[in-house]
């Protein structure tokens, strides 16, 4: 029985990052005995065991056959005769087709390492085609790396995008890929790679009908919505590492795919079709709620947070009220930077301030702030004292505006 180091955990050693999760193969054993040597079984596909001590997982050596569609219809072999190399040979990329001895040498039988250095994204096999979830996971490694494919590489990804394999990927593997790359340092480039392949139509058809739809007029209409949205979703991801918000900015237009072509210098009624579309899109990969209620105000509200300076007093409180910012101050926040995100994310003013933040920050500050004892004190109650507390908001915010 030989035991190697495999995947992820030698990968990320070679590029110096630091080691998460290890995973661990063996190499000429059985179940009988790992079991006989303490190690918990917990596989139910195959054979996959805890280390009685560290509890890390070590799986036997196995080949695989493609007996079924989808990326679950895999029959798999285990056996002490499976070698180092036939478990390798069935990865998906050649940067994750390495081994590491227990004296640390490198077993790298498909030039992984060299894939690694010059930054290539390369299967390993022709059997690539076999798993369509792997289209989901390369992109996700070029959103982590930003890395390049092969040309090969994507032929195969492309095949598998025409034959109808990525409709059998299960709602919440694509949602956790999509959390998974918009979590990365490059999460534009998972939206490139499953657009290059044309599998963005077939995963996230939101967003891929926003390519080719022109923004308003007063937002360089000469750069289409879907490159506003990929511009906005990087300039996210320079303001903030939370996923959620992340998201809110890459599915914010995602309405202007519906407007009609008579509508497109305007785009009016967009921020009502954007809510549905999310709605349906969080319906389908059955998104957390968090996820959809933040990408819900963010897409009806925006605009609004664009002008908030413009409006009169008693419309920004009905705006704080309706993005229920008083109550969810921390949604608020993660609100303000989408918005920024969006306004920024266009044409020549990615380094430009956004004051509407700090004003309606102020703002929302002003409301939260009075002083309600006088009101209790004289024993006004019910719609009485909502009123009261809205009138006294109302005038807190007037000041800020003088």
């Amino acid at each position: 029985m030989k035991i190697y180091q495999v995947g992820g955990a030698v990968r990320d050693k070679l590029l110096g990052l630091p080691v998460k999760d290890r995973d661990w193969l063996v190499v000429g054993s059985s179940p009988e005995e790992m079991q006989a040597l303490g190690f918990t079984p917990v596989g139910q596909d195959f054979p996959v065991f805890l280390h009685p001590e560290t509890h890390e997982e070590y799986a036997l050596a196995r080949t695989e056959r493609k007996i079924a569609p989808g990326y679950t219809g895999f029959s798999f072999h285990t056996s002490a005769d499976v070698s180092l190399e036939d478990d390798l040979r069935r990865r998906d990329l050649t940067i994750n087709a390495m081994a590491e001895d227990e004296h640390g040498n490198l077993i790298d039988p498909f030039a992984g390492k060299q894939d690694l250095e010059n930054g290539i994204l390369r299967h390993v096999s022709p059997a690539f085609v076999e798993d369509p979830l792997r289209v989901l996971r390369v992109a996700r490694f070029a959103a982590r790396f930003d890395f390049k494919l092969t040309e090969q590489t994507l032929t195969l990804m492309q095949e598998i995008s025409q034959s109808g394999e990525l409709d059998t990927l299960v709602a919440e593997r694509v949602w956790a890929e999509l959390e998974k790359a918009l979590a990365e340092q490059y999460p534009v480039r998972f939206f490139e790679v499953l657009q290059s392949c044309a599998a963005l139509e077939n995963i996230f058809p939101e967003i891929d009908k926003l390519f080719g739809i022109p923004q308003p007029e007063q937002y360089h209409p000469e750069i289409d919505s879907g490159v506003h949205t990929m511009m906005v979703l990087q300039l996210a991801c320079t303001l903030t590492d939370e996923t959620i918000i992340r998201f809110a900015a890459l599915v914010h237009d995602v309405g202007k795919g519906l407007t009609p072509k008579a509508q497109w210098p305007s785009h009016r009624g967009h921020e009502e079709r954007s809510v549905e579309m999310i709605h349906k899109m969080c319906d389908r990969y059955r998104i957390p709620n968090k996820y959809r209620q933040l990408a819900v105000i963010v897409a009806r509200y925006h605009l609004d947070c664009h002008r908030i300076g413009e409006m009169h007093p008693h419309t920004i409180l009905k705006k704080l009220e309706a993005i229920d910012a008083l109550r969810r101050p921390e949604r608020f926040e993660q609100f303000l930077i989408a918005c920024e995100a969006d306004a920024r994310g266009r044409k020549g003013m990615e380094n430009n301030a956004y004051p509407q933040a700090k004003f309606f920050r102020k703002a929302y500050e002003a409301a939260k702030g009075v002083d309600t004892q006088d009101l209790v004190d004289k024993g006004v109650e019910g719609h009485s004292m909502a009123e009261e507390i809205r009138q006294l908001r109302i005038a807190a915010i007037r000041k800020i505006k003088t």
